[in-house]
Formats: structure tokens, sequence, C-alpha cells
């Protein structure tokens, strides 16, 4: 009998990625959705891939909610793997929005697919979802006073 070590792939076998490679998720079955998180200190990064539609909207809207329950600043969003987004699901993601914004929150995309950057463009929603800017650290100054040449005397 052999050791079932022997029988190991090697890690650069075809079939397994290589270090430094991107791995592919396979496709997923229409009308179908999958989600997946990471949390990055204040954000949570959440991965969605699939078609988002009025059917899985409704599961998609649960996931979303308790991930954004879950940060203390907000959500970022790969997209990139949504390969149909309809009205139903663009409602998903503006409910998202406004829930995380009444928490004092906020969801970026940050990665997108034609589909979505479709959408977004043609109902003008691509500021919705921008990054949040960088804090400040730098207390403001000032600006200078501005005293007419003249001392402000009419002649």
């Amino acid at each position: 009998m052999q050791h079932p070590s022997h029988r190991a792939r090697s890690v650069t076998a075809s079939g397994f990625p290589r270090p430094g490679r991107r791995v592919v998720a396979k496709p997923l079955p229409p009308g179908r959705i999958a989600t997946s998180y990471a949390s990055s200190g204040e954000r949570v990064h959440v991965t969605v891939r699939g078609e988002l539609d009025l059917v899985s909207g409704d599961r998609l809207r649960d996931r979303l909610s308790a991930a954004l329950a879950a940060s203390s600043s907000g959500l970022d969003l790969d997209l990139s793997g949504l390969s149909f987004c309809d009205c139903a699901g663009l409602s998903v993601l503006l409910e998202l929005r406004r829930r995380a914004l009444s928490q004092n929150k906020t969801v970026a995309i940050q990665d997108t697919s034609p589909a979505i950057d479709r959408l977004l463009e043609l109902v003008g929603a691509q500021d919705l979802f921008s990054p949040p800017r960088p804090r400040c650290t730098e207390p403001r100054r000032p600006a200078p006073a501005v005293v007419p040449l003249n001392g402000g005397v009419r002649r």
C-alpha cells in the first residue's frame, strides 16, 4: 500500500494557484449570488459575485446589513464579479447606502464589472459610492485677511 503523501499533488501542478497569481472563481449558475467578507480595520470588505436581481437582492440585503453592522466606519464593495444587475439590485445598493449614512458610515464601491459601471453611469450614481476621503489631520489655518492697499478709504 502506498503512503498517502505519495499521492499528493505538487502545489505547482496544474489546477493549483501559483504564488502571486489571482484565483479566478468559477461562474455561478444564473440567478445565484455569493458573498465573501474580510475585515480591515474599521471597514469590512465585501466581495459580491453572480447576478443581482429581485430574488438574489433580497438575500444580499440581509448579508450586507449584517456586514454593515459589523463595521465601525462602513463597507468597501468589490462588485467586479457581478455579471448582471437590474434596478432591483441597484435599489439594494442605494438602500444600503442610505442605511450606512444614517449610522454615520459609508459604502464605497472599490471595483466594478462592466454591468455595474454601465448601470451606475446611466443613473448618474457613480459619485454616491465613491471611496471616503481621508480625514485631514492638520488643523485648518484661517485664511489671511485681505486689506485694501489704500486702507479702505474712498477718495
